[in-house]
């Protein structure tokens, strides 16, 4: 079974890089939060560290429950990957996020301030795995499919709110809160719509929102919801460094660029690898702004 699940891992949910990634998405709004509230006294605990892991986690389960969710279409369509082809089994997963789960629900039982969050997170993703009761209605739909699962991201960015401000008792209801819990829900909801579009040459089978709507018109959307989340990134950053300010205008300057050339010439290349460029370029930015206000508290020199 371990070999199997190493299969999967490898090619479907690489563990190392998504565990680093739950670090970062929980580091990101825990410090963003606490720096716009003027805290710079940080009490680190393993509570953090079960953020972190609660977010990977989580994560973890979405695309199991994902893989289980779309067996039947997987097996048509992407023959190729792990489940589908029966290099792991059903019963492997089962197993592998039974346990998961057991481990994520013990550490935040025990060292999480915000256990109601946590099940409402859970309870929410529960709910994504089943359809929400609904799966031939919202399975048809990739809109509806889009509505009812991206607000996902959302809700996990408010269980890492909650602890923050439980912890430092902080306001809970902020416009710093506000923009935070949109900051990364805007580049989860950006990559899910880029990565359903492509060029009429590449069209298959498969729905894509360029299948439904054309290429063109969920483009400009995307590039619409592009401008609105760098508003929330710049906000949250300006009062730490301008610099990032200068450096997040110029990412999606490049970006809207792309979008723009994209449409002129959608075979050129594929629409989500810039979208992933670009977002790892301003989370990079956001990353680096919290680092090096933290340092410029700890060792008195100025950010400009």
């Amino acid at each position: 079974m371990l070999k199997r699940l190493n299969i999967y891992f490898k090619e479907m949910y690489p563990l190392l890089p998504r565990f680093i990634l739950g670090f970062i998405v929980f580091g990101e709004i825990y410090f963003i939060v606490l720096l716009n509230n003027g805290v710079t006294d940080f009490h680190i605990t393993i509570s953090e560290f079960v953020g972190s892991f609660t977010v990977f986690s989580f994560l973890c389960w979405l695309r199991i429950a994902d893989d289980f969710k779309d067996y039947e279409l997987d097996c048509r369509l992407f023959s190729h990957r792990p489940l589908p082809s029966g290099r792991v089994t059903k019963k492997d997963l089962a197993i592998f996020v039974s346990a998961l789960i057991a481990v994520t629900v013990i550490l935040n039982l025990i060292f999480m301030n915000n256990f109601p969050y946590f099940l409402f997170l859970y309870i929410y993703g529960t709910l994504m795995s089943l359809w929400f009761f609904h799966k031939k209605k919202i399975q048809k739909s990739l809109p509806l499919a889009l509505v009812t699962h991206n607000p996902v991201q959302m809700i996990m960015n408010i269980y890492i709110i909650s602890f923050t401000c439980i912890k430092y008792g902080l306001s809970a209801f902020t416009l710093t809160n506000f923009l935070a819990a949109w900051t990364l829900y805007f580049p989860a909801l950006i990559w899910e719509i880029s990565r359903k579009v492509r060029a009429p040459k590449d069209e298959t089978e498969y729905v894509t929102y360029s299948k439904l709507f054309g290429y063109k018109k969920p483009v400009k959307f995307v590039l619409i919801i592009t401008l609105v989340d760098i508003m929330t990134n710049v906000l949250l950053v300006y009062r730490l460094s301008r610099i990032s300010v200068a450096a997040l205008l110029i990412n999606v300057a490049w970006m809207t660029w792309k979008f723009i050339e994209f449409m002129g010439e959608p075979e050129k290349f594929k629409l989500v690898d810039k979208v992933e460029r670009y977002t790892y370029i301003q989370e990079s930015i956001m990353l680096i702004t919290v680092a090096a206000y933290i340092a410029s508290q700890r060792f008195g020199f100025t950010l400009i």
